[in-house]
């Protein structure tokens, strides 16, 4: 059996209890062999990797996933909770990205798979619509001083997606999983600041209704139907005030005649650049009825066009600058990241079919995926693997900060050095061997 670090234990040990004790032990050395596992992270791979497999019968670990007792939305939100009182300030706000994911299977009883598009797959590749489970993820994006300040996502709810059927009409589409998701985080942390980011296939009404303090930053369809906001009710006035104020142009025509100007830019990668805006507060009334937005029409400078727009992002923080907004919608690609990073190392591998083996599996790996970095960020030591990164790899010198594969390898080193000192004898029989004397220093004697 593989030993747990101490480190590891004590970041595992603030997850307890979620799970009874039987369960805990099970969790502990599942993530243990997920994180030590280098090829497919099939349950019982995991079980290998924790170095049980001549140990515990392989049913112990399918029946965690498939039977035991434990909630990934109360495992996320445990996490999360310690996240945030560890690595964001008191008064900053929570930054959140929403978005989906397909994992391929195969078999014609896997539970919750259908034929599904994945957009992750390359066009051309023949593998853009197949048979998968897709899960609504939420992601923590944040800023670490382990990275240099980059902008790095850590997944912590999850939620799989079911198309609607003739047998199924009511279920839920992904929007309206993300907004369950969110309300689970809202209700978690009350009255906190929460500014929610997300793609523009998940603007719809399922987020009207959202409390003041969430604030929501999306892209914005450029057939989207926007108003005026409405007029102040006159003194006197009979009837009941107006919703909203006389359509608006098109963005393609507000843009023609808008007058772009420059704003810089501060990238995730730390290097700045030049946009041309655009911005007017609106009502985008279907998905937002009677929110104010905010809208930013962006223009690239090097464009050849001197008319219309590349992108438009609107945002319910009407006080944010153009360049805020931008950087924060910027900000929602390191879910995509989350990814194919999940996908590089492990995640979906298992190949369980039953309905509580299907739902917690990926959740399991992506939560196993935040302990990593969450645990690199409170024990590793960048600039060390940077420099040793440097000397095997010299011709990679644009590499300033750590990525997740580094943080995995820290942490797989500490397993095996934890396994070492297990194996190694608390009290050694051997004399301590000492240093010969020279001839001149025994004659002296």
């Amino acid at each position: 059996m593989n030993q747990v670090p101490s480190s590891l234990a004590g970041l595992l040990s603030l997850l307890a209890p979620c799970f009874t004790a039987p369960s805990f032990q099970t969790f502990s050395m599942l993530t243990v062999g997920f994180i030590a596992r280098i090829r497919e992270n099939t349950v019982c791979g995991m079980l290998q990797a924790a170095g049980l497999a001549g140990d515990w019968h392989h049913s112990r670990a399918h029946a965690f996933f498939a039977y035991r007792r434990w909630n990934p939305d109360e495992l996320g939100l445990a996490l999360l909770g310690f996240l945030v009182s560890v690595l964001l300030e008191a008064d900053a706000s929570i930054a959140l990205a929403v978005d989906d994911t397909l994992f391929g299977r195969s078999g014609k009883h896997v539970y919750g798979a259908h034929y599904l598009h994945d957009g992750a797959q390359p066009e051309g590749s023949g593998k853009r619509t197949r048979l998968g489970n897709c899960f609504v993820n939420v992601v923590l994006v944040i800023a670490l001083p382990c990275t240099g300040g980059k902008t790095i996502g850590l997944p912590v709810l999850f939620r799989l997606f079911r198309p609607k059927d003739d047998q199924h009409p009511d279920r839920p589409s992904p929007p309206e999983l993300g907004r369950k998701l969110i309300d689970l985080v809202i209700k978690h942390f009350p009255g906190r600041q929460v500014e929610l980011v997300m793609d523009g296939a998940y603007a719809s009404r399922v987020w009207q209704g959202l409390p003041a303090h969430v604030n929501l930053t999306t892209r914005m369809r450029a057939n989207a139907a926007i108003h005026e906001l409405p007029a102040p009710r006159r003194e006197g006035q009979h009837g009941r005030t107006p919703l909203k104020g006389k359509r608006m142009a098109s963005l393609a025509e507000i843009a023609k005649a808008a007058t772009f100007k420059p704003v810089s830019l501060t990238g995730r990668d730390g290097k700045t650049r030049t946009a041309l805006v655009h911005e007017f507060t609106c009502l985008w009334y279907k998905p937002f009825r009677t929110r104010p937005l905010k809208v930013i029409l962006i223009r690239n400078p090097n464009s050849t066009k001197t008319d219309g727009f590349d992108i438009a992002i609107a945002t319910t923080n009407t006080d944010a600058t153009p360049a805020q907004t931008i950087e924060r919608y910027d900000g929602r690609w390191v879910i995509e990241t989350v990814h194919q990073e999940a996908k590089n190392h492990g995640v979906g591998d298992a190949r369980n079919r039953v309905p509580g083996a299907v739902k917690r599996t990926v959740p399991f790996g992506f939560l196993t995926m935040t302990i990593t970095i969450a645990w690199y960020q409170l024990h590793g030591d960048p600039q060390a693997d940077l420099k040793e990164r440097r000397t095997h790899a010299p011709w990679y010198r644009q590499k300033t900060t750590v990525s997740y594969q580094d943080m995995l390898a820290a942490l797989r080193r500490e397993l095996i050095r934890a396994e070492f000192h297990a194996q190694a004898h608390p009290n050694s029989t051997y004399q301590q061997i000492t240093q010969p004397q020279p001839p001149s220093a025994t004659a002296a004697a």
